[in-house]
């Protein structure tokens, strides 16, 4: 397997599974974690998104 072209795409699938596995366990630290593993695949989504293309 090619980590090189696959190894960012598992890691947000896996911090997104973590996030929406620790939102349905319990309150307080958990909602923390979720929103926290939720959070970085948005704002780097966004990131990606908003930044200007390369020419």
């Amino acid at each position: 397997m090619n980590m090189k072209l696959w190894g960012m795409p598992i890691l947000l699938g896996v911090l997104s599974g973590i996030g929406l596995i620790s939102a349905l366990l319990e309150d307080g630290l958990w909602d923390v974690m979720s929103w926290l593993t939720l959070g970085i695949p948005t704002v780097l989504m966004c990131w990606y998104w908003l930044r200007p293309a390369r020419r």
